[in-house]
């Protein structure tokens, strides 16, 4: 395996994206490799998946929201 190429890196970050030192140095490599714009991103989530989180985590309207703060505190 290759080192890295500090120096491109680094003007690619903080030049390039305007990333501070401080910002640019707590990335991780795959972190910096996303912003760049390089290797596969996931892939779009489908209906089926929204459609499950949608079931797990459904909208609370503001009276059910409201009883379940009542409840917690009783």
């Amino acid at each position: 395996m290759k080192g890295f190429d500090w120096p491109v890196l680094m003007r690619a970050g903080m030049r390039g994206l305007g990333l501070r030192p401080r910002e640019f140095w707590d990335l991780t490599p795959a972190e910096l490799q996303m912003l760049l714009g390089e290797g596969e991103g996931g892939q779009p989530m489908g209906r089926s998946q929204l459609n499950k989180l949608m079931d797990a985590f459904p909208d609370v309207t503001v009276p059910q929201e409201k009883e379940m703060l009542r409840n917690e505190r009783d």
